[in-house]
């Protein structure tokens, strides 16, 4: 007891009084006993000047943790309202629906990436030929990882994100453009927007993009065709800005437009499926049934899928097949135009070789559709 009196030589009485007090009560020992009476100085020591300084240390404690607390509530609410202030200015508000876009379909693509390159080499086997052997997924999927590594299924992924952040970026927030002026217009005419002017929005909205899209759309259809060629023909390219200037350099910038014509027209028969029927079928499912806002976006956009599928999957082979040609040493092309694209695969594959691989592009275009949907309506919702 010596020795704790020694250490706290500074300390009043009452304070040294409690450290006995306590030292005492974890030991467990009797508190009449002769040996640990209190020294004399402290003997007068009364419990009400204890408890009195107890009080106060305990008062002051609350009036601190309280003091702590108001300055955090008042530096939360400034970075709330400066926040606010800052997603609702005029020039920002504007381009919210652009940004939130382009955030969610590159989330979207680095997710179904692979799916997406299996569909490309799908699109491209046996072309020419009406009989030849029709692969499967799987075994796309083994030859791919045979011939390098998993990594490979990754290939071209900076394209997708490029043609994302350009493609996604302008139909998503064209759309959202498109839908809050037709939102006002029906308010102030009292109606309700219906079907056709949904239908209106997703395909002007999805052709003003895939003009803005399409040379990052050609290098990825480039960067993941290149490994059916052989060895010694393959460009390698090592990125998109490599794919689209090696590409201009050699063809021309404007073979960075190749294929835009099919590419305009698929992008409208795909946000035709995809955002028309989405916003339709989110309507009616909030209109007429119980279930909670994600389930009703989650079934809206599987429904949306399996119609921008079955729209746009014709165009998106022809596409493909015209985006991928390259001239042959006498200068001439596998096909004319699209149209020619159209004629002669039917001819000489067979119609129903437009929608090879459904499935697949079902199952790439359906879980795109629904990340990329329902991140958008997620910050639509952080950033309202």
């Amino acid at each position: 007891m010596s020795l704790l009196l020694t250490m706290a030589p500074e300390e009043s009485p009452s304070n040294v009084l409690s450290y006995i007090l306590i030292a005492q009560d974890f030991l467990g020992v009797n508190y009449n006993s002769p040996a640990l009476a209190a020294p004399p100085h402290l003997a007068n020591t009364s419990t009400s000047t204890m408890s009195s300084t107890t009080s106060k240390a305990l008062d002051a404690a609350k009036s601190s943790s309280q003091q702590a607390k108001n300055t955090l509530k008042t530096m939360t609410e400034e970075t709330s309202t400066t926040t606010s202030s800052l997603l609702h200015h005029p020039y920002v508000r504007p381009a919210l629906p652009f940004v939130n876009g382009g955030l969610a379909g590159m989330t979207a693509t680095t997710v179904i990436q692979p799916v997406d390159m299996i569909k490309v080499r799908l699109q491209l086997a046996g072309e020419g030929a009406r009989n030849s052997a029709r692969p499967t997924p799987l075994a796309v999927l083994r030859d791919i990882v045979a011939q390098g590594k998993v990594y490979d299924l990754y290939t071209g992924l900076s394209a997708g994100l490029l043609r994302q952040a350009v493609y996604t970026t302008a139909r998503l927030g064209f759309f959202d453009t498109f839908m809050n002026t037709l939102k006002v217009r029906a308010e102030t005419n009292g109606t309700q927007i219906g079907f056709k002017e949904r239908a209106g929005a997703g395909l002007t909205a999805g052709g003003l993009a895939a003009m803005v899209g399409n040379p990052a759309d050609l290098a990825l259809i480039r960067m993941q065709s290149d490994g059916l060629k052989p060895v010694a023909q393959r460009a390698n390219y090592t990125s998109v800005i490599d794919a689209l200037s090696r590409i201009a350099k050699a063809e021309g910038v404007t073979a960075l437009w190749a294929g835009a014509y099919p590419t305009v027209v698929r992008a409208m028969a795909l946000n035709f499926g995809q955002l028309a029927f989405f916003s339709e079928a989110k309507n009616q499912l909030k209109s007429q049934t119980q279930l909670s806002s994600q389930t009703q976006t989650m079934t809206a956009s599987a429904i949306a899928g399996f119609f921008a599928s079955f729209f746009s999957l014709p165009f998106d082979f022809v596409k493909t097949r015209l985006q991928k040609q390259q001239k042959a040493p006498d200068g001439s092309l596998p096909y004319k135009g699209m149209a020619d694209c159209f004629r002669k695969v039917a001819k000489d594959e067979g119609v129903l070789r437009f929608y090879r691989g459904f499935g697949t592009y079902y199952i790439r275009i359906a879980p795109h559709a629904m990340v990329t949907l329902i991140v958008a309506d997620w910050l639509g919702f952080i950033t309202k």
